[in-house]
């Protein structure tokens, strides 16, 4: 198991991971309205950027992309994504330790824009909501989702027993 941070040849895989995700899962809590909004706004060119910008981060496994996560405007955590056949196997939760620990070398909380589906993740990751949000999308269709946040500090702190 490697995660890496994504290269323009790795494209093509984040661009799948996210798509096959978004096309699977969002469907269960969102109108199609807000399922294309999600696809069009992780679209090749935003995501080709953030590869380039060093942004993305992919975990393959036996040589396999299951998932990516970014971090995006300092200590932004943003587009965590595991294809959907790799999902409850502890991978998501490997992408983010990694992510967080990025963060937590110069942030002290790390912050997240949670998708529906996500939500219930990022809590059970010590995520607090702290915002609620709806956006208007296509036909009036409403994009509902919550801004959390993460205390690294007390977090590592409580690991290490320093707490």
């Amino acid at each position: 198991m490697i995660i890496a941070k994504a290269t323009p040849a790795s494209l093509d895989a984040v661009y799948e991971i996210v798509h096959t995700t978004i096309k699977n899962i969002y469907p269960n809590y969102y109108p199609t309205e807000v399922v294309d909004f999600f696809l069009n706004y992780h679209n090749t060119s935003k995501l080709e950027a953030d590869i380039n910008n060093g942004n993305v981060y992919v975990l393959s496994v036996d040589d396999i992309f299951v998932g990516t996560g970014s971090i995006i405007e300092s200590n932004n955590i943003g587009r965590l994504y595991v294809k959907p056949e790799y999902q409850g196997m502890g991978y998501g939760k490997i992408i983010m330790n990694d992510l967080e620990e990025i963060v937590a070398l110069n942030f002290d909380t790390a912050v997240i824009e949670a998708s529906l589906p996500a939500y219930d993740f990022y809590l059970k990751h010590g995520y607090k909501p702290m915002e609620y949000h709806k956006y208007k999308v296509e036909n009036n269709r409403i994009l509902c989702y919550y801004i959390m946040k993460k205390n690294l500090k007390n977090n590592i702190d409580n690991e290490m027993g320093n707490a």
